[in-house]
């Protein structure tokens, strides 16, 4: 028989639940849901009227995320069109809708491998000067002034400077792209996941018009190549075989969504995981090597990404006792798994010293996150940047004061106000 939630979190409206608790304290929701089992039936509606499925324990959300063929991210291939047609921007192709993100097998084999004849690990470590270079930057930016918002001064500059010069974006284009990405985000990446339509006429308008921009901007590359990574994409062959026009497009706004949105999470949530825990932010300071070790600790801790993409069931499966039809949704709860008991000593608790064997926070199987070692490294330039140069920081306003936004997919602060 299938798990039920309690009487309070049912009579909880859909967008309470996610709204406000998920956002504001994820952890507790998950917490709560692990005691009943390891997939339950998701405490909201979907747009589409299917069922869905949230996977919250490691071993389960494992089985999802490395099984591809049984739980899809192509939504084109496994049923009718309706879904990829929600996802239509004014320029006519789907946005994000043909990118890595939105294939499997060898249509997404063929697009990683193409991409990564240009995102190679030699590419990202030689990034390095750069980025500590904008970090310092932004710091001389607010040294005088003995306190800032982390988020707005720090957090959400570095990696928006970062992925806009890789790709060759003016920094002028920046609101632009940052109003785009976050209604993406606020609308589940276009995937049939509803929170709150209320906002939904401003948010397709806004995707659209990052829509607009991407294809001007691939065109001024296409006419005008120069050495950013647009015009590497534009150029980029293998055996014959190139980017279509739309793989181009989807490819570009993938990355540069994703290229800074859950970098500037990270950054700022996970300062103040260890504003939160002053005996492991001391810890830290005191040997600034640790960071690299730290920075896995807070992924897994208060990562940036709450939950996968949303997946659909190609055939009928058991998984976690629970029997999950063709077409349903499937949704991998990564909160919930990186704090799964069963698989994390103490997982409640922030120890930067945790032997870490695997977290999902960059997803897991043929759809780990190809921008991951750039995350890490950002991650790593920043925090260590920041104590280094600001070793007595601290929390500038009342901890309950403290917001977050973000969607089922993603979470971060709005604002993190400290003094130094």
């Amino acid at each position: 028989m299938a798990m039920q939630f309690d009487a309070d979190m049912t009579a909880t409206s859909s967008s309470n639940v996610l709204g406000d608790q998920l956002l504001k304290d994820p952890f507790s929701l998950f917490a709560q849901m692990r005691v009943m089992g390891a997939v339950l039936p998701a405490p909201f509606p979907t747009s589409t009227q299917q069922k869905a499925w949230m996977v919250i324990r490691m071993q389960e959300a494992l089985q999802v995320l490395k099984d591809s063929q049984r739980f899809t991210l192509d939504y084109a291939a496994a049923q009718d069109n309706a879904l990829v047609q929600r996802m239509q921007s004014s320029q006519g192709f789907p946005l994000l809708g043909r990118s890595m993100l939105d294939v499997d097998g060898l249509a997404h084999r063929r697009l990683r491998g193409l991409v990564s004849e240009v995102f190679t690990p030699k590419y990202i470590g030689g990034l390095r000067p750069s980025i500590e270079q904008i970090a310092n930057r932004l710091l001389d930016q607010v040294a005088e002034e003995g306190c800032m918002d982390l988020v707005e001064d720090y957090a959400y500059p570095l990696p928006i400077n970062v992925i806009s010069d890789m790709l060759g974006v003016p920094h002028n284009h920046w609101d632009l792209v940052r109003e785009g990405s976050k209604a993406i985000v606020a609308g589940a990446g276009g995937r049939p996941i509803t929170l709150d339509d209320r906002n939904a006429d401003v948010r397709a308008q806004k995707i659209d018009a990052f829509g607009n921009y991407i294809a001007q901007l691939v065109a001024e590359k296409r006419h005008h190549p120069q050495s950013d990574l647009i015009s590497q994409l534009v150029q980029i062959e293998e055996d014959g075989d190139r980017l279509s026009e739309p793989e181009l497009l989807s490819m570009v706004g993938l990355l540069l969504v994703a290229g800074h949105e859950t970098t500037s999470n990270l950054i700022g949530s996970g300062m103040l995981a260890l504003l939160d825990h002053a005996d492991q932010l001391e810890r830290l300071k005191a040997d600034l090597s640790l960071v690299p070790r730290a920075i896995e600790e807070l992924l897994r801790f208060i990562g940036p990404v709450l939950t996968s993409v949303p997946r659909l069931a190609t055939e009928e499966v058991d998984l976690g006792g629970q029997h999950i039809s063709r077409g349903d949704i499937v949704i991998a709860a990564i909160t919930s798994a990186n704090h799964d008991e069963s698989h994390f000593t103490h997982a409640a608790e922030l120890d930067l010293l945790r032997s870490i064997d695997r977290h999902l926070a960059f997803g897991y199987g043929i759809h780990t996150c190809l921008g991951a070692p750039l995350a890490r490294l950002e991650g790593e330039i920043a925090f260590t940047t920041l104590l280094r140069r600001m070793p007595n920081l601290r929390l500038n306003a009342p901890r309950e004061a403290l917001t977050w936004h973000g969607s089922l997919n993603v979470r971060g602060l709005t604002h993190l106000p400290v003094a130094f």
